[in-house]
């Protein structure tokens, strides 16, 4: 599983991070970000582009699996 990790990253750095690996990737993506706004932007992405996103919140951050 391919891994962005965007944590601490300002917008829109974690979406085009995302965006590249989910066009790199043969199989799910692996999302960590730290801010709410950044998961939620992350899951909007994937579900617009016919991907299912799953978050976990972990200690102090987010992490969003995109199938």
């Amino acid at each position: 599983m391919k891994e962005v990790d965007a944590r601490g990253l300002s917008c829109p750095e974690p979406l085009m991070l995302t965006a590249e690996a989910l066009k790199a990737a043969d199989g799910p993506v692996k999302v960590l970000v730290t801010e709410p706004h950044q998961k939620m932007n992350v899951e909007k992405y994937a579900e617009e582009h016919g991907k299912k996103p799953v978050s976990t919140e972990k200690d102090g951050f987010y992490e969003v699996v995109i199938e």
